[in-house]
Parts: structure tokens; C-alpha cells; sequence
């Protein structure tokens, strides 16, 4: 268990201390934690475990330039059969451009990654990988299948942005969504979440990466929209459910 516990913390490229280490092996470690922008930090892999995204399959890198353009472009794949992409370019670049333009100089590249056989066995709604960001398509059904109940952060969490969860036949469990509720969570919670992860210089290990980004994600993102549905023509459910969970 403590070897396996070993590998996977390197596959993230993280480089625990390990006994008898030399100062110039230590030295390497640290700065392959420094470093750690090369590696794909992801948001809630679905199924079993919370598996995470540098265990999918790679992505297609796009390399930091500091002579790229200031303004981040955005990459549009097939999602793949089965599958849709719930935000658009535009409305992608709409809800960003209600951040402070700071906290969007280090973004290059977001990505609409189409879905693969690969990728199914461990799909992933969203990973940051350097200065990209990637956001998964979902089943074109807007429904999505579990083999077990829900956990009480998971029910929580869907709850938040409108996702239903119900049990289905012989033990399984079901989230669904609708195109308003899908397009709330991954615009105001995935989407954050991943910014959250590219504008994180101060966090080394994973859980406190992760507790980062979800702080940016509800600071940013959830109560953010909260606020603007106040002040704008947004259905009123929306803005009840911002106020009754949040």
C-alpha cells in the first residue's frame, strides 16, 4: 500500500521525501514540485473513486509564450458521438470577461476536448494543464449513470447548480441535468475551478490545491452569479437556489 501510495504521488509529479534521500536528491524534489505547472490538475472525475485527470489519456499541450497574445483563444473539438459540448465559445468569453481582467493574463488556450473511448473510462468534466484549460462534454442526454448513491458533498454540490439526483433501477443512481443547469455548473463551478488551479502560486500538495480552487470556484463563480441574477432578468429559481444552498 505505502509503494503504491508512493507511485501515484509521482505520477502527479509530486516527489514525497523518501528515507536515506541526498541532499542533491532533496534539491531535485523540490524543484520538481516548483515545477508543477507541467502537470494536469483536473475537477471530479466521475464514477467509483474521485479519480483525476492526470490519469487520462494526454491532451494536446499548448506551449506558454511570453510573446503569446494577451487574450486566450478558444479550441472547439467534435465532442464525440453520444456526446455535447453545453457552453460555447461566446459564452465562455462572456462569463469571463466578468472577472477582473488580472486573473485572465496567464490564460492561453481553453479547450472543448472531444470525448474518446479512452477518456469514457475515466471521464472528467474539466482539467487545467499549464496555461489551458480543458472543458469535457457531457452525454447528449444530460443524463448521467452511477453505480453507487451519491455522496453527500456530490448531492450537495449538483444540488447547488440544479442537478437532480435519482435512484434508478437495481441500485443505480442518475444525475440529470437540464441544458440551464449544465451550462450554471460547468460556466460558474468547473470553469472556475480550473482558473482557480492556473492562478494558484502558492499551494504545493494536492488537497490543498483542490480546497484552493474550490474556494475560487464559489467566490468567483457560484456567489459571483448569485449576485448578478439579483440585478438582472434571471429566472427567479436560480436565484432561490443560489439563496436557500449558498
Amino acid at each position: 500500500m505505502i509503494l503504491l501510495d508512493v507511485e501515484r504521488a509521482m505520477s502527479r509529479g509530486f516527489r514525497p521525501h523518501l528515507p536515506h534521500s541526498t541532499p542533491e536528491r532533496r534539491l531535485q524534489q523540490i524543484r520538481s514540485t516548483r515545477s508543477r505547472r507541467s502537470f494536469a490538475h483536473g475537477k471530479r472525475a466521475r464514477g467509483w473513486e474521485r479519480l483525476h485527470c492526470p490519469y487520462l489519456p494526454p491532451e494536446d499541450w499548448y506551449e506558454p509564450s511570453v510573446e503569446a497574445p494577451r487574450d486566450y483563444r478558444v479550441v472547439v473539438q467534435e465532442p464525440g458521438d453520444g456526446y455535447r459540448h453545453v457552453v460555447t465559445p461566446e459564452t465562455i468569453r462572456e462569463r469571463l470577461a466578468a472577472l477582473p481582467p488580472h486573473m485572465l493574463e496567464r490564460l492561453r488556450v481553453i479547450q472543448l476536448s472531444r470525448m474518446t473511448r479512452k477518456k469514457r473510462t475515466l471521464p472528467c468534466y474539466g482539467m487545467q494543464w499549464g496555461s489551458a484549460l480543458y472543458l469535457y462534454p457531457v452525454e447528449d442526454t444530460l443524463i448521467e449513470y452511477f453505480s453507487r448513491p451519491p455522496l453527500a458533498a456530490e448531492r450537495r454540490e449538483a444540488e447547488m447548480y440544479g442537478g437532480r439526483w435519482e435512484e434508478a433501477e437495481a441500485g443505480e443512481w442518475r444525475l440529470v441535468w437540464t441544458p440551464a443547469t449544465i451550462r450554471d455548473f460547468y460556466l460558474n463551478n468547473i470553469l472556475m475551478h480550473e482558473l482557480g488551479h492556473l492562478l494558484d502560486d502558492r499551494n504545493r500538495s494536492y488537497t490543498d490545491r483542490e480546497r484552493f480552487a474550490d474556494w475560487f470556484a464559489i467566490q468567483y463563480g457560484y456567489k459571483s452569479a448569485y449576485r448578478r441574477a439579483l440585478g438582472s432578468s434571471a429566472p427567479r429559481e436560480t436565484a432561490r437556489r443560489r439563496a436557500a444552498v449558498g
